[in-house]
């Protein structure tokens, strides 16, 4: 069994509260602090609901665009004797492009956010 909602992108942990008999509800994978709950399954959901799209109008009249969740996706276009050396050194460690890359991308981004711990700069 999942304890997961989505709406428009943006999943929520569905945690139930025994103490106050609500289900407890938070915006997964990002940085954003978005909280709400709900005493049924129906009222968490319009909670749920509710809270993302006034996070989105919140954030576009500020400015600023809503932070969306990553989606494990990534297209890059690279130079031809980058990506060749991409490919030789997947090949020598074992493993398949995807994965050299995700661990090579994890290395860079860990040392930058420890670096500049400060989202969206730069």
């Amino acid at each position: 069994m999942t304890n997961a909602m989505s709406y428009k992108g943006y999943t929520a942990s569905m945690v139930f509260d025994p103490e106050d008999k609500i289900i407890v509800g938070r915006v997964l994978d990002i940085d954003d602090i978005i909280a709400f709950h709900g005493e049924s399954v129906a009222e968490f959901e319009a909670c749920f609901h509710a809270a993302i799209d006034e996070y989105i109008a919140a954030s576009r009249a500020l400015g600023s665009e809503p932070e969306r969740p990553a989606s494990g996706r990534l297209m890059l276009r690279i130079a031809p004797d980058v990506h060749a050396a991409a490919l030789e050194a997947a090949a020598r460690s074992g493993t398949s492009l995807n994965k050299w890359a995700e661990k090579a991308l994890g290395r860079s981004a860990r040392k930058t956010a420890v670096r500049s711990p400060a989202r969206g700069a730069g």
